[in-house]
């Protein structure tokens, strides 16, 4: 059914029923549904600004920026496009008031909420256990993770690669503190493991994408069955409350440009490498191991997988206190509540 109302979206009344079936989806009723359904005609919400965080790594954000769908959807918007080189510097921005929406990978929200930032998951993504993994030199006497034992391990601290490395350490047997984290941006910690500097290093895509076509590593472990590599969709708690019917065409927009990564290939593989500057077999290589990946809401399921990640951070110490991820996920029906008070 998904197939065919994408494919009849071309014409108003296919983009009238694709709106309904997507507010339906977000539980969206009344009068936020109405407005969601407005956007077929091109009204767009009332919003002065959107400001959107992004990584070369958000692929439906990419499509959805290239394609400039969002600025036919918003014609009274200013729309502005942020990119940043981890998930950790995304929400930063966006606790501060500098973005309204962006998308990260699963740890950077955990030390976010423990920070006290005020924001909230607004939706989610297939997970992508295949999109991470950890790297060894393809001579490293690395062979297991109990190798890890005593060496030096590149990471973006707060990053989704932080989780991994937290459950490879466990799996093995180790303490964290048997390991040596070292803390670096994706680009020094890619110059620290060509230095061999670093004896392995924990990664994602396209980072992990572009190492494996140039340098032929090792890779040690990836993400199955130790994370689910889920990624978040999250907004400033104002944007989210004010503007539930802006966030119901954000994912329509978003998973209509998944069909389109999904459908053509190659065109989709041209707009990113484009945008990123990425060679496109690198590209074409992280978009093999991404899944399908519309956006919808938190379920019950995200939630606990989530909470696992954020009580595996207090256990270890590295953050200060324990958190409950279910306090800061947003949903439209709480949205229409909370906004219906304030009138």
């Amino acid at each position: 059914m998904t197939q065919q109302l994408f494919a009849g979206a071309g014409s108003r009344r296919g983009l009238l029923r694709l709106l309904a079936v997507s507010a339906g989806i977000w539980g969206l009723s009344g009068p936020i549904a109405s407005t969601a359904l407005a956007q077929g005609k091109g009204a767009g919400p009332t919003l002065s600004q959107l400001r959107i965080g992004y990584q070369k790594s958000a692929v439906n954000l990419v499509i959805v920026k290239q394609q400039t769908v969002l600025e036919k959807r918003f014609p009274n918007t200013q729309i502005k496009w942020i990119d940043f080189p981890a998930g950790p510097q995304l929400l930063e921005a966006l606790a501060v008031g500098s973005l309204e929406f962006g998308l990260t990978g699963d740890s950077p929200p955990v030390f976010a909420q423990a920070a006290g930032k005020d924001l909230v998951y607004v939706g989610a993504e297939p997970a992508k256990p295949e999109s991470s993994a950890i790297l060894v030199a393809k001579d490293s006497a690395i062979k297991t993770l109990a190798d890890l034992k005593g060496k030096k391990i590149a990471l973006q601290k707060g990053s989704s690669a932080h989780y991994l490395l937290v459950s490879a350490v466990e799996k093995a047997g180790l303490q964290w503190t048997d390991i040596q984290p070292i803390y670096l941006t994706p680009a020094d910690a890619r110059a620290a493991f060509e230095r061999k500097s670093v004896d392995a290093w924990a990664i994602w895509d396209p980072f992990y994408a572009s190492t494996e076509l140039a340098l032929s590593p090792r890779v040690l472990t990836t993400g199955i069955g130790l994370s689910s590599n889920n990624s978040f969709y999250l907004a400033s708690r104002g944007f989210a409350t004010d503007h539930p019917e802006a966030l119901a065409v954000l994912f329509e927009e978003l998973s209509r440009a998944d069909q389109f990564v999904q459908q053509h290939r190659s065109e989709a593989i041209k707009l990113i490498a484009g945008f990123s500057g990425l060679d496109a077999g690198v590209v074409s290589l992280f978009l093999q191991r991404r899944p399908p990946s519309p956006v919808g809401p938190i379920t019950p399921g995200t939630v606990r997988a989530q909470q696992r990640v954020a009580d595996s951070f207090q256990k270890l110490g590295l953050i200060p206190k324990p958190i409950a991820v279910a306090e800061i996920v947003w949903s439209p029906k709480t949205a229409h509540l909370a906004k219906a008070a304030t009138q």
